[in-house]
């Protein structure tokens, strides 16, 4: 099982790992579960497998320079493959070396004040929205006691 191989290898830094991103030349890092949690992150030379893999060789490089944990749980290997994997590991990566992910930081919401007319850009269009209607039904109300004159 993958939980019991942090004291075989070398520890690897991220920057060395992401080099390995081709068909010749496949290091995935995959995280390993203890418990409910993720402890150690794990690099794997998967190049002898990519012609192996059953979902084929791109998902393999796609997975590359980054920690493809989620992408390898995702999938939901089996326990046969996940024993598979101990013959491919070479070490550990050092957590400390492999770059925050960014998360998606929404653009400020416009303030009245920079708005031209003095109102919220959305303001103007839900305005037409209750007056149109309004003004057909007024223009029908208008029609139809006309006719009745």
């Amino acid at each position: 099982r993958t939980e019991k191989m942090t004291s075989d290898g070398k520890v690897h830094i991220f920057e060395e790992v992401a080099k390995h991103n081709q068909k010749g030349d496949c290091w995935l890092i995959i995280s390993g579960k203890v418990r409910f949690f993720y402890i150690y992150r794990y690099v794997y030379d998967v190049t002898p497998f990519l012609d192996d893999h059953p979902g084929g060789d791109e998902v393999l490089l796609t997975a590359t320079e980054k920690d493809a944990t989620d992408e390898f749980e995702d999938v939901g290997h089996s326990e046969s493959a996940r024993e598979m994997m101990s013959q491919y590991y070479i070490g550990d990566i050092d957590g400390s070396t492999i770059p925050t992910t960014q998360q998606y930081v929404p653009p400020p919401k416009p303030s009245k004040a920079a708005s031209a007319s003095g109102q919220a850009p959305g303001n103007s269009f839900k305005f037409v929205w209750i007056v149109i209607p309004l003004l057909i039904l007024g223009l029908a109300f208008v029609l139809r006691f006309a006719k009745k004159e």
